[in-house]
């Protein structure tokens, strides 16, 4: 009787494709602290992310493992709703904890309410850790 081949194959595949996924991981790391504590940009960025008013609302869509926009301007108290579009879960977590829209499935959606006080907030996916943004309140 031969032994199973075809399930050690997967099975070392698999072990494989996870070794890999932690070194990439690893190697990525966080992003550099300096863009975390970067000034916003001067001029505000296009469609429905730009502020319009003291409760200007915004939207991130998640896809490719990357947050789009990564940097998003809202007013104080906005509500923030955010799409999975990607093949697996994602959060998006402020790194002080101030929001959190806990694990979204793909194609899922969720939505936080932006801190009400003004600043510069890192956020990444507590998932996923190169995945970084900052959520500007103006």
């Amino acid at each position: 009787m031969r032994p199973p081949t075809r399930l050690t194959r997967a099975g070392g595949a698999l072990l494989l494709a996870a070794t890999l996924s932690a070194c990439l991981s690893s190697y990525l790391g966080p992003a550099p602290s300096e863009s975390s504590s970067a000034a916003p940009p001067s001029s505000p960025g296009p469609g429905p992310s730009s502020p319009t008013g003291s409760t200007a609302a915004g939207t991130v869509t998640i896809r490719n493992f990357l947050f789009q926009p990564a940097n998003l301007t809202v007013g104080p108290g906005a509500v923030v709703t955010v799409t999975n579009a990607d093949t697996v879960e994602h959060t998006l977590t402020a790194q002080d904890r101030s929001f959190d829209t806990g694990p979204i499935t793909p194609g899922g959606t969720a939505t936080f309410e932006a801190p009400t006080q003004p600043g510069a907030y890192s956020y990444l996916c507590t998932l996923h850790h190169f995945m970084r943004g900052i959520l500007t309140v103006a």
